[in-house]
C-alpha cells in the first residue's frame, strides 16, 4: 500500500501544455523555435512555484492535443495550465479540458509588452497572437460544459504571474481538501445547531474523509506518554510560550502530557485537521482530557494541523484553507463591540494559531473554563496587527457549502486578560452594522481569523471548487 502524503506536506500537481497551430511552422520557419523558447520560459517560472509540474510538452494539432490529454489525465493533476503561444484551434485543448478531470487555466503571455510595429513581419506578429484564440476557447469550453478561466499578459509580467500564482495556490488548497483526513472527536456541544455537521456533506462538497475518533483513542495514548516525551513537550512549551504566574505546575504537566498524546493520535490516524469536544463530569478522565487539549491543539495548529474545540468541523476546515494560503487561521468568534473605538473584538477561549500572534503567546492558568467543565491552562494572544481576513464555511438549507469572508485590520488597543485569544478588528464602518451584515451571511458563530488580504485567493478557490463565495462588506 502506498503511503499517503499528509496535507501539511502535499504540493499541488500542476499539468502544463503549450501549443500553437502547426500550419504556421512551414510558412514561418523562425516562429516555432521562438514559441518553444517562450514555452521553456513559462515552464521555468511554473517550476518556481511550490508545486509539482508535469509538462506535457508542445502540441501543434488535435492529435497531439489528445495525446497530451491522456498524459495529464494519468498524472491526476490538481490544475492544468494551457499556454496559448499563438493562435490554435479549440479542438487542440478541449480534449485536455474534458478528459483530465482537473480545472483548466489558460494563459496568454506574449513575448514583451508590445510589438515593434514598424519592423515586425507576419511571423513575428504571430508570436504575439495568443489572445486571438481566447474567445474561441471560452465559447467551446462553455458549449462542452467546462468552466473557463484565463490570465493574459506578457512573459515577464509580474501582475500576470501574481494572478497565475493565485490559481496555483487555490489548486493546492483544493488538493488538500480533496485528499484530506479530518478528525472529529467527542460529541456536539449541546444546543449548537449551527455547528452540527453532516459528515457525508463534507465529502460531498469538498472531498476528503472524516475520521471519527474517540476520546478513549486519546486516553490510551496519553497513558503511554513516557517521561522523556513529557520532558520534551514541557521544554517545547516553555520555548514557545510565556508562562503567567497563574499557571499551576501540575496543570502544565497534564496539558503537556495530553499534547504528546495528541501528537501520537494525529500520526496514528493520519489526520490533517481535528475538531473535538467532550462535556465530562466530576473531573473524570474524559473531562480532564478535554480540559487539557488547549496546549496541544495550539501547537498542532501552529505546525499546520488545525485543531479547534466545540466540535467545529467546518471551522477546522476553514482554518485549513487559511493555513494553506499562508495566512494562519485562528479559531474565532465574536466577543464584544467597542463603539468608542469603532472596532469589533473577536477571538476565542482555548486553542489559537500561535504562528500569527502579535507577540509571544501567553499560557494563563484558569481555575474554571467558561461554558465548559474542567480547569487548566489556556492560550492568550492578539493576532498580528495589520490586514486580516475572516474565513468561514457556511451551509445553505440545501446542504451546499459556501465560503464566507470579510477583510479588515487588526489594530492595537486594550484586551481582556482572561486566557482568551482576542483581536480588535476595524472594518472601516460602524461595528454594529458590520456585525449585522456578517451574521446575515449564514456563516455560523465560529470562523478562522487569518492574516493578510485573502479575497483574491478565495475567489480563485471558489472558482476551482464550485463553492459560492460570500464577501461581506458594509
Amino acid at each position: 500500500m502506498t503511503a499517503r502524503t499528509p496535507a501539511v506536506a502535499r504540493k499541488p500537481r500542476i499539468g502544463l501544455v503549450a501549443g500553437g497551430l502547426g500550419a504556421y511552422w512551414p510558412q514561418f520557419p523562425d516562429l516555432l523555435p521562438q514559441l518553444r523558447r517562450s514555452a521553456d520560459r513559462v515552464t521555468a517560472r511554473m517550476r518556481a512555484f511550490d508545486a509539482d509540474v508535469i509538462d506535457a510538452g508542445f502540441i501543434s494539432d488535435a492529435q497531439e492535443g489528445a495525446a497530451a490529454a491522456e498524459t495529464l489525465r494519468a498524472a491526476d493533476c490538481d490544475l492544468i495550465v494551457g499556454f496559448l503561444t499563438t493562435y490554435m484551434t479549440a479542438s487542440m485543448l478541449v480534449p485536455v479540458a474534458r478528459r483530465s478531470g482537473a480545472p483548466v487555466l489558460l494563459i496568454n503571455l506574449q513575448p514583451t509588452e508590445s510589438m515593434d510595429h514598424a519592423n515586425f513581419d507576419t511571423g513575428q506578429w504571430l508570436a504575439y497572437c495568443g489572445a486571438c484564440p481566447l474567445p474561441e476557447m471560452a465559447n467551446a469550453f462553455e458549449r462542452v460544459g467546462v468552466p473557463f478561466r484565463s490570465v493574459s499578459g506578457y512573459l515577464e509580467d509580474d501582475r500576470a504571474w501574481q494572478r497565475i500564482g493565485r490559481w496555483i495556490r487555490a489548486a493546492g488548497v483544493r488538493s488538500v481538501l480533496r485528499h484530506g483526513r479530518h478528525g472529529l472527536m467527542g460529541h456536539l456541544y449541546p444546543g449548537m445547531y449551527d455547528v452540527s455537521t453532516d459528515l457525508t456533506m463534507v465529502t460531498g462538497n469538498l472531498g476528503g474523509h472524516v475520521e471519527v475518533v474517540e476520546f478513549d483513542d486519546l486516553r490510551v495514548r496519553v497513558e503511554e506518554v513516557t517521561d522523556r516525551q513529557l520532558d520534551a513537550k514541557l521544554a517545547e512549551t516553555r520555548d514557545v510560550f510565556e508562562l503567567a504566574d497563574s499557571v499551576v505546575a501540575e496543570d502544565l504537566r497534564w496539558a503537556a502530557r495530553v499534547s504528546a498524546g495528541l501528537d501520537r493520535l494525529v500520526a496514528d490516524f493520519d489526520l490533517d485537521t481535528l475538531a473535538y469536544y467532550h462535556r465530562g463530569l466530576d473531573a473524570e478522565i474524559h473531562e480532564r482530557l478535554g480540559a487539557g487539549m488547549i496546549l496541544g491543539s495550539s501547537l498542532l495548529t501552529a505546525r499546520g494541523i488545525p485543531a479547534c474545540g466545540e466540535y467545529e468541523l467546518r471551522t477546522s476546515l476553514a482554518m485549513l484553507v487559511a493555513d494553506r494560503l499562508g495566512a494562519g487561521g485562528s479559531f474565532t468568534e465574536l466577543q464584544a463591540l467597542d463603539f468608542t473605538a469603532g472596532v469589533v473584538e473577536m477571538g476565542h477561549d482555548g486553542p489559537g494559531h500561535l504562528a500569527i500572534s502579535e507577540r509571544k503567546p501567553l499560557l494563563r492558568g484558569l481555575g474554571v473554563y467558561h461554558g465548559k467543565r474542567g480547569w487548566g491552562v489556556s492560550v492568550e494572544f492578539d493576532v498580528r496587527h495589520g490586514p486580516v481576513t475572516l474565513v468561514g464555511l457556511g451551509q445553505s438549507c440545501e446542504g451546499r457549502y459556501r465560503l464566507v469572508a470579510a477583510e479588515g485590520e487588526v489594530v492595537p488597543g486594550p484586551h481582556l486578560t482572561i486566557g482568551n485569544t482576542t483581536s480588535r478588528v476595524d472594518f472601516g464602518c460602524d461595528p454594529g452594522e458590520w456585525t449585522d451584515a456578517w451574521s446575515a451571511s449564514g456563516v455560523g458563530h465560529h470562523w478562522a481569523l487569518a492574516t493578510g488580504g485573502l479575497l483574491p485567493e478565495l475567489r480563485a478557490l471558489a472558482g476551482l471548487t464550485d463553492l459560492e463565495l460570500v464577501e461581506v462588506t458594509v
